[in-house]
Order: C-alpha cells, then sequence, then structure tokens
C-alpha cells in the first residue's frame, strides 16, 4: 500500500513538473499557449470587439479590429488583445492577422495572428515578460465566432 502511495506521488509530482504553467514558470522564459473561441461582436461606432473565453495559459482575451485590408488570399487585420490569467496576469498585445479564405465556403477564414506584447502593460504573474506568441485556427465572420490554438514561449 505505501509502495503504491510512494509511486503514485512520483508519478503525480513528475506529470505536474513537466505541465507548463504561466503561473508555475521557473526561469527567464515560459510557454504559454491553449484554446480560445472567439466571438466578433460589431459596435455601434463600427469597430469589432473581440471576446474569447480561453484555456491554458490565459483565461480570457479580448480585444478588438483596428485596421482590415482585402489581399488577394483573404483579409490581413490589425488587432489588439488584452490577456489575463486566472493568477492575476495581464499583458497587452498589438497584432498582425491573415486570413486566407476557405474554399466554397462563404466568410469563413483560416487565421494566423502574431501577437506582440506591448512591454509596459505586463503585470501580475506576466510581469516583465515580452516577446511574441501566435495563434492559427478557422473563423466564420458570418456566425461572427471561431476557434483558435495559440502557443509560443515568452522571456523576461
Amino acid at each position: 500500500m505505501l509502495i503504491k502511495f510512494i509511486t503514485a506521488l512520483i508519478i503525480t509530482t513528475a506529470i505536474s513538473s513537466v505541465t507548463p504553467s504561466i503561473a508555475q514558470a521557473d526561469g527567464s522564459c515560459m510557454p504559454i499557449g491553449g484554446t480560445g473561441m472567439p466571438n466578433f461582436v460589431p459596435q455601434d461606432d463600427g469597430t469589432i470587439t473581440i471576446v474569447a473565453p480561453l484555456t491554458g495559459s490565459a483565461a480570457i482575451a479580448s480585444g478588438k479590429i483596428t485596421a482590415q485590408r482585402k489581399t488577394s488570399t483573404g483579409l490581413e487585420m490589425d488587432m489588439e488583445h488584452y490577456f489575463m490569467t486566472e493568477k492575476g496576469g495581464f499583458m497587452h498585445t498589438r497584432d498582425l492577422a491573415i486570413l486566407s479564405n476557405v474554399a466554397g465556403k462563404n466568410d469563413r477564414y483560416m487565421i494566423e495572428i502574431t501577437y506582440d506584447i506591448q512591454e509596459a502593460s505586463t503585470s501580475g504573474v506576466l510581469k516583465g515578460y515580452k516577446g511574441q506568441f501566435n495563434s492559427y485556427g478557422l473563423v466564420d465572420l458570418a456566425k461572427l465566432q471561431g476557434l483558435i490554438r495559440y502557443s509560443g514561449e515568452v522571456c523576461k
């Protein structure tokens, strides 16, 4: 019985030490990642607000589209996001999104976003972290929703 308990304790400790968490990161760099379900909310002034529940390193993101351009393959968007963690971390990013048309599907796009952390904006467990991370996924601008996977590494 004691051997089973010790074995379970060792396995649990090993798993928890390998699983990255924004609040448990050691060293000067840490992985960041998870999934999100962005919802696009048109505003009265013509802008679009983005609200997304997240899993993984951050708990929620909100943002806005600040500029939009048509391209030969879809759209390009300048964006800003605000990320918060469950442990009290905060960061603001300025971003570039590339949206590629999905053949045969009106208003559906594959999306890739590069998030640039604004260094002066970080606080809490994210204080001092800087750099970039990325996401990719699918958005339906007719239904104003999507699904993305974000990942990368941020450093102090």
